[in-house]
C-alpha cells in the first residue's frame, strides 16, 4: 500500500500499485515539517539525478553501450567528424538519415485496454532513384486560407483536389492511402535509424516534429496542386487558436464531400468547442470559459516558451533512443486536437486519435498547417532566444517524400526553415492569445522568505528520495532551487526549466498528467488560466516494433515567468503538483530536477 499523511486538506500521497513492482523500486517515506524549521537541503537530497543532460532518456545505459555506438559511427566511414567523437564521445553524433525504403516493415497497432493487436502496412512503394530537393521557383507568395474563411470557388477547387487524390489506384505513391500511410510508417515503427537496425525512427517527440511535418504537407499541397492543374494552390489551415476557428470548419463536416472522415467524435461536431486542454472528458465549461482556457493553453506554449529546444523538443541524432522529449506545441495543443477529434468508439481511436491513422482524416492536413503556422508565429514575437537550432545535426537531419510527379525526394531540414522559401505564407487573422496571459490565482501570496508555500501555510510536505514514482494519485514534491533572483540580463539570457525525467509509459495507451507550482488549494481545480498551471505531459497512442518496448521520455517546463507572476523567484524550493487526469496509474516518473537552458 502507498503511505498517505493527513493534513488540513487532501492527504499527500505516495503512490503505489501492481505497476510499480514490475520496474520500480519500493518509495521511501515521508515526512511532514512546521514552516518555522526548514528542510536542509544541504544534507538531505530530494531528486536522484543519475542521468547526465545527454543521456537522460537512457540513465541505465551502460558506457559499454555508448561506445558501441561510437564505433558504429565512426565504422560509417567517417561521415560524422571522427575528431569530435575522439575528444567528446558522448557530444554530437550525427544528422538523422532518410530510412532506406527497402527495409520498411509492417506497423503493428495494438490497444493495452482490450488487447487487441493488428498489423498495418503502411510502409511506401518503393524505387532506387532518388533526387534531392531543390526550392521551387515562384513569383508569388501563396497564402493558405483560414479554413473557416473560405469562400464557395476555393471550396470548389479543394473538394476537386480531393476528389481526384482519393480516386488515384492505392498503389501511387501520390493517392490519399500512400499519403496517409507516409506518417503511420514515419511515427509507428516502420522505419529504423539507417546504420543502427535496432533503433526506432519516430519523428514525433523531438526537434524532427516541426521540420518533417512542415515538409510532409508542401508535398500533400503539391499533389494536389498538380491534379487540378494548379501550381498555385493551397490548403487550408484549421485556425483553433482564435474563437471563430475553435470548432471543426464546415467544409469537414459534409458527409457527401470528400474532406469528411466518418471516424470522428460524434460528440464533438459544431457547434461543439474545441477544448485545447482536452484531457479525454468532457469539461463542462460555458463557451466564454472555454474560450479563456484555449486562448491560455496557447498563451503560456507559445510566449512562456522562449528558447529553441523548448519549443521545438529536445535533440535526437542518429542511433539515439527514439523520444527523447517535446516541444511546447507538440505536446499540447497538437495532442489535445488530436485526442479530441478522434472517434472513441473505434478500437484504437481512429482517425485522428491514433498516429497510424491521423492521416486518413483530411481534417489532419488543416490541423497540422495550423502548427505549421504557429512556427512561424513563434519566430516573430519578442526574445532574442526566439530562433531556430544552428546545431548540424538538426539542419542535416533528412525525410523522403514522394513528389507531385511520383519522384522520391530527399529533404533536409535547413531547406525549409521559412515557409516563405517554400513559396507560402498564412492568411493575415487575429492572434488573441497574445493578450491572454495567466494570472495566479491568489495575487501576491508568494513569500518571498525563502521557503517554497505548500498544502497550507503553517505545514510543507515533501517526498524525500521517492523516485522513481507511479502517478496513481495525486503527488506533491518538494523541488530545490539553484539560482534565485536572477537578473533581467540572466533570464533572457538563461530559461529556468523543471525537468521531469524518465517518464514511461505503454506507447499505445491514452496519457494526460498536469504540472503545477506552489498551487495550495485542493478544493478547486487548477485551471489553464492559473498561472500556477505549469503545464501538462500528454500521449497519443503509437506503437514500437518491438512488443513491450515503453515510451521512455522527457518534459521540460519553462518557470522563468511563472516564479515572476507568482511572486517567490526569492524562495529556496518549489512544491511541484502531479495530478493524472487520463491514464492514472500507468505513468511512472524517474525524477524531476530545475535546471537552465540558454541554447
Amino acid at each position: 500500500m502507498g503511505s498517505t499523511v493527513n493534513s488540513p486538506s487532501t492527504p499527500i500521497i505516495i503512490p503505489s500499485s501492481p505497476l510499480q513492482t514490475s520496474f520500480i523500486p519500493k518509495t521511501s517515506q515521508l515526512s511532514i515539517f512546521k514552516k518555522k524549521k526548514p528542510f536542509n537541503f544541504a544534507s538531505k537530497k530530494l531528486v536522484s539525478c543519475k542521468a547526465s543532460d545527454r543521456n537522460q532518456n537512457n540513465a541505465d545505459s551502460s558506457s559499454i553501450n555508448r561506445l558501441d555506438r561510437r564505433d558504429i559511427l565512426l565504422g560509417l566511414g567517417g561521415l560524422y567528424g571522427a575528431t569530435n567523437l575522439v575528444s567528446d564521445p558522448f557530444a554530437s553524433a550525427a544528422p538523422i538519415a532518410a530510412p532506406d525504403l527497402s527495409l520498411c516493415e509492417n506497423s503493428t497497432v495494438t490497444s493495452s485496454s482490450s488487447g487487441t493487436s493488428i498489423s498495418v502496412p503502411c510502409c511506401p512503394p518503393k524505387t532506387t532513384n532518388i533526387i534531392d530537393f531543390k526550392p521551387p521557383r515562384f513569383s508569388n507568395i501563396r497564402l493558405r486560407p483560414a479554413a473557416h474563411l473560405v469562400d464557395a470557388n476555393y471550396l470548389e477547387k479543394f473538394t476537386k483536389a480531393m476528389e481526384l487524390m482519393k480516386a488515384l489506384p492505392d498503389d501511387d505513391p501520390r493517392s490519399f492511402k500512400q499519403q496517409a500511410n507516409v506518417h503511420c510508417a514515419y511515427c509507428n515503427g516502420a522505419y529504423d535509424h539507417v546504420g543502427f537496425p535496432d533503433q526506432q525512427l519516430q519523428i514525433h517527440f523531438s526537434w524532427l516534429f516541426f521540420p518533417f511535418h512542415r515538409f510532409y504537407l508542401y508535398f500533400y499541397e503539391r499533389i494536389l496542386g498538380k491534379l487540378i492543374g494548379d501550381p498555385n494552390f493551397v490548403m487550408p489551415f484549421w485556425n483553433w487558436d482564435s474563437p471563430p476557428g475553435m470548432v471543426i470548419p464546415d467544409i469537414y463536416v459534409d458527409p457527401t464531400s470528400p474532406l469528411y472522415d466518418e471516424k470522428r467524435n460524434v460528440d464533438h461536431q459544431p457547434p461543439k468547442m474545441l477544448d485545447l486542454d482536452y484531457a479525454g472528458t468532457e469539461e463542462l465549461l460555458s463557451k466564454r470559459d472555454q474560450i479563456k482556457s484555449n486562448l491560455s493553453v496557447m498563451y503560456r506554449q507559445m510566449v512562456t516558451y522562449k528558447t529553441p529546444s523548448l519549443f521545438h523538443g529536445a535533440a535526437y541524432r542518429a542511433g539515439d533512443n527514439p523520444s527523447p522529449g517535446m516541444g511546447s506545441v507538440e505536446n499540447n495543443p497538437h495532442t489535445a486536437v488530436h485526442r479530441w477529434v478522434g472517434d472513441k468508439r473505434e478500437p484504437f481511436s481512429e482517425d485522428m486519435g491514433n498516429f497510424y491513422s491521423a492521416g486518413r482524416d483530411p481534417l489532419f492536413y488543416a490541423h497540422h498547417c495550423n502548427v505549421d503556422r504557429l512556427w512561424n508565429i513563434w519566430k516573430s514575437l519578442p526574445g532574442k532566444k526566439r530562433t531556430d537550432f544552428t546545431d548540424t545535426d538538426w539542419l542535416d537531419s533528412s525525410f523522403l517524400f514522394y513528389d507531385e510527379n511520383a519522384n522520391l525526394v530527399r529533404v533536409k531540414v535547413r531547406d525549409c526553415l521559412n515557409s516563405r522559401t517554400l513559396g507560402y505564407d498564412y492568411q493575415k487573422v487575429n492572434i488573441p492569445w497574445l493578450k491572454n496571459k495567466p494570472t495566479p490565482r491568489r495575487p501576491g501570496r508568494g513569500s518571498g522568505s525563502g521557503s517554497a508555500m505548500a498544502a497550507e501555510a503553517n505545514t510543507e510536505t515533501v517526498i524525500r528520495n521517492a523516485f522513481p514514482i507511479v502517478l496513481d494519485k495525486l503527488v506533491r514534491i518538494e523541488v530545490p532551487r539553484t539560482k534565485k533572483s536572477r537578473t533581467k540580463v540572466e533570464k533572457e539570457n538563461e530559461e529556468e526549466v523543471l525537468v521531469l525525467q524518465n517518464i514511461r509509459v505503454d506507447r499505445d495507451v491514452a496519457v494526460k498528467f498536469d504540472v503545477y507550482i506552489n498551487d495550495e488549494d485542493d478544493e478547486t481545480p487548477t485551471e489553464p488560466e492559473d498561472s500556477e498551471f505549469a503545464g501538462s505531459f500528454t500521449n497519443i497512442p503509437h506503437n514500437h516494433h518491438n512488443p513491450g518496448v515503453k515510451l521512455d521520455t522527457n518534459l521540460t517546463l519553462p518557470l522563468s515567468d511563472l516564479l515572476e507572476d507568482l511572486d517567490i523567484e526569492r524562495d529556496d524550493n518549489i512544491v511541484v503538483t502531479l495530478v493524472p487526469k487520463e491514464g492514472k496509474g500507468l505513468v511512472s516518473i524517474g525524477n524531476i530536477k530545475i535546471d537552465f537552458v540558454g541554447d
